[in-house]
């Protein structure tokens, strides 16, 4: 499986509100956050279990990187 990186994260929240990789900050808001759980979901077929302290975490992209990738990884041990 492909590990998750920054430049997967940045070009997961582009596809929202149809932008570039390079017109993003670091910063991300709850609209962005709620889109990018769907599109990790959907791209590495994996239901994410986040708590509330993971999910408040996810404030900026190397943030939300290391979050997922946890995540991720807890999801392929089952």
């Amino acid at each position: 499986m492909h590990r998750l990186d920054r430049q997967d994260v940045l070009e997961l929240l582009a596809t929202f509100r149809e932008r570039t990789a390079q017109d993003l900050d670091e910063r991300i808001d709850s609209m962005e956050l709620a889109w990018l759980l769907n599109q990790v979901e959907q791209r590495h077929g994996a239901e994410l279990d986040l708590g509330d302290d993971e999910l408040s975490r996810m404030t900026t992209v190397p943030a939300a990187v290391e979050v997922l990738r946890g995540a991720l990884e807890r999801s392929a041990r089952g």
